[in-house]
């Protein structure tokens, strides 16, 4: 039987799918909610005999999901689980452009991707796993533009700050607990993923879109791959849920990251 489980939003493609294939195990059980199905981690799930469930959930409308979810964490009781894992991994960079030129629509469906998903999933996560879950965590991924200001990154800066703030304030709660969840947020720098590749096709309006352009050429974006083992290494490490609010550039320099720990 798995005694760990995972939740991870996003699980289809870039970081999420890198994070759900390094996760498959028979000891784990996982839960992917994206947009569409992973036939890739469907068939890298039967080959390590892991235990897989993915839900094609569109997160722009996030009340069903969270309701979905809160009917399917109680049935996931019938034994005792040594840990338990969401991570927000999801988003959207909307529109890269100044505020006044992004409709309404693009706005709404951002900021609801971006903040109030993982809001209403947190939520429902820590209200379903106070007793018998063993060790809880939450891992909300953030995004450098939360810290650093951009122009024509109003949208998407302000959604992950957003999501930092949300996580230092739970975290806060948790804290009050005991054994109350691990929260963290965390920016895990640039990746070579479909969102560096927006960017790098983005509007002539946002105006550091020749310094992604140049990143790409250059090889200075992290491997998918690369980045999710280091995500995760942090995930299991001792000093995880120790700060709310981390950035992966600088855990690679105070950390080592080389492994993940045993629960991966």
């Amino acid at each position: 039987m798995p005694s760990h489980l995972y939740i991870i939003t996003g699980a289809s493609k870039g970081l999420g799918l890198e994070m759900a294939l390094a996760l498959l195990s028979p000891r784990n059980q996982l839960l992917c909610i994206s947009r569409t199905a992973s036939p890739a981690l469907t068939e890298a799930a039967q080959k390590a005999g892991a235990s897989l469930e993915q839900w094609c959930e569109n997160l722009a409308d996030p009340a069903p999901v969270a309701d979905r979810l809160a009917s399917w964490l109680p049935m996931q009781t019938e034994q005792t689980w040594a840990s338990a894992t969401l991570i927000n991994n999801a988003g959207t960079l909307g529109a890269m452009a100044p505020l006044q030129t992004i409709s309404q629509a693009v706005i709404t469906q951002a900021i609801t991707v971006d903040l109030i998903a993982p809001l209403q999933l947190m939520r429902t996560f820590l209200g379903a796993t106070r007793e018998g879950w063993g060790q809880v965590r939450i891992l909300n991924i953030s995004s450098g533009m939360s810290q650093r200001a951009m122009a024509g990154a109003a949208l998407y800066g302000a959604s992950k700050a957003g999501l930092d703030h949300l996580s230092r304030c739970v975290a806060l709660d948790e804290a009050r607990r005991s054994s109350g969840a691990q929260i963290v947020s965390l920016a895990p720098g640039v990746i070579d993923t479909d969102m560096q590749q927006e960017l790098r096709n983005g509007d002539a309006l946002f105006p550091d879109r020749e310094r992604y352009i140049q990143m790409q050429a250059t090889g200075a974006l992290t491997p998918a791959p690369d980045t999710a083992r280091q995500v995760l290494a942090y995930l299991h490490h001792p000093l995880y849920g120790s700060e709310p609010v981390v950035n992966l550039v600088q855990l690679r320099k105070d950390l080592d990251l080389s492994t993940p720990g045993a629960a991966a």
